[in-house]
């Protein structure tokens, strides 16, 4: 059973390096089991026909699990078709053995697919275990009831794992768009503080100093426009009522020197590199591009095992392109689990949120890498 490690979430296919592994690990047991009983059966017996038909059937079986995923409960029935002629043909094989695809296709079918659906096929499977008292008495008959409830049990156990998964990944994302609003509030209070002062100032001088009343009028226009943008990037987020403290300076990707420092004093090697003359991106943007690399040195520092990191960070006139990258292990972080259970479900959201794209994985030289491409223009 230890082939549920590869199912994906529920409702949904697996990932397809996973259906690769589920189809090759499946096919590699049914054959395994059935392969060395036929041979040797069929060289005690000489040319007899039954061992050879039994592994022409286990063969089938095999093939027919390539659809395992796709369609569980078809190859559920198939495969137990099958099985059954095997043990029948050739009794030597024990049931339990001889349904072993179909065994396998039930734990896949439990953990793809909702109970009220599986427990057809752990019932169908529990339907065949007198067979196996019949054949090899009531030894015979508790494995067979055991393989099928373990297979059943299986898939329940990894279903209600992805379950947990998602259940933990909305979580996130909710906490991080918490975040996010709490941060845009403190922008907006900002820019509208500064909108207040420039009023005050244009009417100070309206009259003595019309050309300087002018550029403060436009200095409130710009604010305004730029505060528009932060409102509706809040609304977007759908966050609660919780408060922040807005007395906090809000870091910026200006402020990516000083995080460095912080994470080399906690034992990474961290590089620096930026480039481009673009314009100032919009506060959002700034804010979330620290909060982006700040996450993913984060999860470097206490997950990946690495020594060293690259942040690069390119602006032009349209984006502003981060990317992290470190000298880890791809396979020892947990990106779900990182900083405050937020992880790379939050980066994601953050990245999305004004309208960018955010990519993670194993780099192509080892490690892993972060990818965020965060438009500046996202309000318009």
């Amino acid at each position: 059973m230890g082939l549920t490690r590869v199912l994906g979430g529920t409702g949904s296919p697996p990932p397809t390096r996973a259906v690769e592994l589920l189809r090759a690990g499946s096919a590699v047991l049914v054959l395994g089991v059935a392969v060395p009983v036929c041979l040797a059966a069929g060289a005690e017996a000489g040319a007899a026909w039954r061992p050879a038909a039994a592994l022409a059937l286990a063969v089938v079986q095999a093939a027919v699990l390539w659809w395992v995923v796709g369609r569980p409960a078809v190859v559920l029935l198939v495969s137990a078709l099958l099985g059954s002629a095997m043990w029948l043909l050739f009794p030597a094989l024990s049931l339990t053995g001889a349904l072993l695809g179909a065994q396998l296709a039930l734990c896949v079918l439990s953990a793809l697919r909702p109970v009220r659906t599986s427990r057809w096929g752990l019932l169908g499977m529990l339907a065949l275990a007198p067979l196996a008292f019949v054949g090899g008495g009531v030894l015979s008959l508790v494995t067979q009831l055991l393989a099928a409830a373990l297979a059943w049990t299986a898939g329940q156990w990894r279903r209600a794992q992805q379950q947990h998964l998602a259940a933990e990944t909305r979580r996130a994302v909710a906490e991080e768009r918490a975040r996010i609003a709490r941060e845009v509030h403190d922008v907006v209070a900002h820019t509208v503080s500064v909108m207040v002062i420039q009023a005050s100032a244009a009417d100070d001088v309206f009259d003595a100093d019309p050309e300087q009343a002018r550029r403060a009028l436009r200095a409130i226009d710009d604010a305004g426009r730029s505060a528009l943008g932060e409102l509706r990037l809040l609304l977007r987020a759908e966050a609660g009522e919780e408060g922040g403290d807005g007395r906090r300076p809000r870091p910026g990707l200006g402020d990516l020197a000083e995080l460095a420092v912080g994470a080399r004093a906690a034992g990474l090697d961290v590089e620096l590199h930026e480039e481009g003359r673009g314009p100032t991106p919009p506060a959002a943007v700034d804010l979330a591009g620290y909060r982006i690399v700040q996450e993913a040195l984060t999860n470097t520092l206490r997950h990946a095992g690495a020594s060293r990191a690259r942040v690069s960070v390119c602006r032009d006139e349209e984006f502003v392109r981060i990317h992290v990258s470190d000298n880890g292990r791809p396979g020892g972080r947990s990106w779900r689990s990182a900083g405050s259970g937020r992880g790379l479900a939050g980066m994601r959201e953050r990245a999305a949120l004004l309208g960018g794209t955010l990519e993670a994985g194993p780099g192509p030289d080892g490690g892993f890498e972060v990818r965020a491409v965060l438009p500046i223009r996202y309000a318009s």
